[in-house]
């Protein structure tokens, strides 16, 4: 398997329901490295994964999306426990939706899967992988 990874940050903030979280029920922010890692089992007529230029772009766009956001005024995760491990499905997903969509190019059509982790330190981190 043939992998890739492009890499991109978001600055967020946030709270938490739930005894688990302890004092991250209050509102703290976090801010993340986002790797997106592209897997194919055979290279493209390019002998490439996919375009990293393709791949690191739409990758921002996404991240912007969420980027300098108190994710808990986000309608779209009204009542949500905003996780490492949740945002890195949303972004895996957003990321999917753009590859079927076209916007990777046509050589993204041979794209197995896609990782998504987010680092919250230099000693913790959380993933997502998806197929495609």
């Amino acid at each position: 398997m043939f992998s890739i990874t492009v890499r991109d940050h978001i600055m967020i903030a946030h709270s938490f329901r739930g005894e688990v979280f302890g004092p991250a029920q209050k509102l703290h922010g976090a801010t993340f490295l986002v790797d997106a890692t592209f897997r194919r089992e055979q290279l493209d007529q390019d002998n490439i994964v996919v375009d990293i230029g393709l791949a690191t772009q739409e990758l921002r766009l996404i991240t912007a999306e969420l980027n300098y956001r108190n994710l808990d005024e986000e309608p779209e995760f009204a009542g949500v426990n905003t996780s490492t491990e949740f945002l890195a499905k949303v972004i895996a997903d957003r990321l999917a939706e753009r590859i079927h969509k076209g916007a990777l190019g046509e050589g993204a059509k041979g794209l197995a899967g896609i990782t998504v982790t987010l680092h919250e330190s230099h000693i913790a981190w959380a993933s997502y992988e998806r197929g495609l």
